[in-house]
C-alpha cells in the first residue's frame, strides 16, 4: 500500500474530538477539494510502499487503541478494506475518513465510517455515490465541509432529502481559517438543526504543523 504517514496525535475531528489516535494516513486521492489541508497525500507517488502487516507493526509503538484511516482518499487504494479488517483483528477501535465518492461496501461494518458529502464550494459537488447511503448505519458519521452560505444551506437541504433517519451523528466542518466557526454556529442555532459543530482542534494545538 502506499503510505503518507503514520503518527499519534489528538483527534480533531469527529465525534471522537480530543481522544488520543494514530492515523494512517494513505497516499493517492481521486478528488481535488478546493480547500484541501492534505495536498502532500493527493498522489500516491510519494506514498511509502508498505505491506499492512509493515503498517500494523509500526503501530505498536503507539501506546493507544483508536485507530483512524484517512488519506487522501482511503478507499482508492484496493487493499484498504483488507487493512480495516486486519485492524479489528489485532483489538483496535477503527475510523476510516472517506470522501463519499466510492462504493462503501466492503468496508467492514465494526469500522466507524466517517464520510464527507462535498459542498459545491470543494468543486466536487455532486460527487457523492448515492449508494452509499445503503451502507451507511447509525455508528456511522456524515461530514459537510462548509465554507459559505451556500454550501450551509446545500448541506441543510441534503440532510433533509436524502439522510433523513439513516444517521444521526451529522458534522458541520467550517472551512479553516476562511469560514468564521462563530457565523456558522449562529446559522445552526437560528435554524435549530440537531448538527455537531466540528472545529478541527488539532489546529487550535499545532496550527498547519505536518504530521499532527
Amino acid at each position: 500500500m502506499k503510505v503518507s504517514e503514520i503518527f499519534l496525535s489528538i483527534q480533531g475531528e469527529s465525534s471522537y474530538t480530543g481522544l488520543p489516535c494514530i492515523f494512517i494516513r494513505l497516499a493517492g486521492c481521486n478528488l481535488r477539494c478546493s480547500w484541501c489541508d492534505t495536498t502532500y497525500a493527493q498522489t500516491s507517488d510519494r506514498g511509502e510502499n508498505l505491506s499492512i502487516e509493515q503498517i500494523t507493526s509500526k503501530l505498536k509503538k503507539f501506546n493507544c487503541n483508536l485507530v483512524e484511516v484517512t488519506g487522501g482518499e482511503p478507499l482508492f487504494q484496493k487493499e484498504t478494506p483488507l487493512l480495516v479488517n486486519r485492524l479489528l483483528k489485532l483489538g483496535y477501535e477503527v475510523l476510516l475518513e472517506t470522501n463519499g465518492s466510492i462504493n462503501l461496501e466492503p468496508v467492514n461494518t465494526n469500522a466507524v465510517k466517517i464520510v464527507d458529502v462535498k459542498c459545491p464550494s470543494s468543486g466536487h459537488y455532486g460527487s457523492f455515490l448515492m449508494e452509499n447511503l445503503r451502507f451507511i448505519t447509525l455508528r456511522d458519521e456524515i461530514k459537510f465541509v462548509i465554507a459559505d452560505r451556500k454550501d450551509y444551506e446545500f448541506a441543510c437541504d441534503f440532510l433533509e432529502t436524502c439522510i433523513k433517519d439513516k444517521a444521526t451523528k451529522i458534522l458541520f466542518a467550517p472551512v479553516y481559517p476562511d469560514m468564521p466557526s462563530q457565523e456558522l454556529a449562529k446559522w445552526i442555532l437560528a435554524d435549530g438543526i440537531k448538527v455537531r459543530l466540528q472545529i478541527q482542534m488539532h489546529k487550535f494545538i499545532w496550527g498547519e504543523e505536518k504530521g499532527r
